[in-house]
């Protein structure tokens, strides 16, 4: 008896696919959540019976050969794991802000901001844009490379009046500067290069960019007056709601230049935003910009628009941490003549 092979459409077996997909990633977290809940009472027990005397650093030793000896299956339990779980408690116990978040990330993340952060703003930076862009280990380590916090401190993003009035929150998505490093990409580059260079590497740029940035086309094709323009790239923001124009310089910044972006996100706002959007944001992407002349040039504008440096090379991150550390050290000096004065 010969049974027919019935035309099930593939949609079906996607449907049950993804639902494993998603079971198992619920899974990974519960492992995790337990995991890292388990380093921090470890970490939490250790901690306070040597703040109590109750035990000298020896005893950790000891702790160790007794697991080892009376669990031989257990792993990950070493001295130097015991004494980095009791640095992670002893790092975030009294933290209530970032407390709570540590717990979103595996040990192997938490590692890499307990190593290479300096301070306790550079931590909850890390762990915040490490959960909320979803960053693997690998982009982790490459946002620590960038020196993504010293360039945040020392170089905020510069943008127009009006999009700080009405964007307030594209403060907190968008750079002073976009490292494009992964493009190898010659000294001598012209725009055609970089463009596509980004188009090439899309996947990495916009991991560059933010998670909740989504690619919508490369040279837009917008209409005006029976004449045609191309915009470089256009992306939308899905968390914001608003299309992102970028048009790209290889050159430094031209004041001139705010004035086509700003014919542009006209064209965007007319034409191609949806009912349900706001306004379009545009952004001005070049190879330099005197800080000056940004601030001069976005002063007056009228547009929601914003000026950034791409990179083609990491920073020198040596040099940021010292600018950052004679930053934070004028601050500290500053605040303790306000304090003598109002004593």
């Amino acid at each position: 008896m010969s049974v027919e092979k019935l035309l099930i459409p593939q949609s079906d077996f996607d449907e049950i696919a993804a639902l494993i997909a998603a079971a198992r990633q619920r899974a990974v977290q519960s492992v995790n959540t337990t995991l890292i809940e388990l380093y921090w009472q470890v970490g939490q027990t250790i901690s306070r019976k040597i703040e109590k005397a109750q035990w000298g650093d020896g005893v950790v030793v000891q702790l160790a050969e007794h697991l080892a000896r009376t669990r031989p299956g257990l792993r990950g339990f070493t001295r130097s794991n015991l004494f980095r779980m009791r640095k992670f408690y002893e790092t975030y116990c009294d933290d209530t802000k970032v407390a709570p978040l540590v717990r979103l990330l595996p040990r192997s993340h938490h590692l890499i901001i307990l190593n290479q952060s300096q301070r306790p703003e550079e931590r909850e930076l890390y762990l915040r844009q490490a959960i909320g862009e979803k960053w693997g280990k690998r982009e982790l380590e490459r946002q620590f490379k960038t020196a993504l916090f010293e360039r945040t401190v020392l170089s905020p993003v510069k943008v127009s009046a009006v999009l700080t009035q009405t964007h307030p929150d594209a403060l907190s998505v968008f750079k002073d500067s976009y490292l494009v490093e992964f493009l190898d990409l010659p000294q001598d580059h012209l725009e055609i290069d970089l463009h596509r260079g980004l188009l090439k590497q899309l996947k990495n740029f916009l991991i560059e960019l933010g998670r909740d940035f989504c690619f919508v086309g490369s040279e837009y094709p917008l209409q005006v007056g029976g004449r045609d323009f191309a915009l470089d790239l256009l992306f939308f923001h899905r968390g914001l709601n608003y299309l992102v124009a970028i048009e790209l310089k290889v050159g430094r910044f031209e004041p001139e230049y705010l004035g086509k972006l700003a014919f542009y996100l006209e064209a965007l706002d007319r034409d191609v935003k949806k009912p349900h959007e706001a306004a379009a944001i545009g952004v001005l992407l070049c190879a330099d910009k005197d800080e000056e002349v940004v601030e001069y040039a976005l002063s007056r504008s009228l547009s929601p628009a914003l000026i950034a440096a791409y990179q083609t090379q990491l920073p020198d991150k040596a040099l940021l941490q010292a600018k950052l550390h004679e930053l934070f050290a004028q601050s500290g000096a500053a605040n303790a003549t306000e304090q003598e004065c109002d004593q």
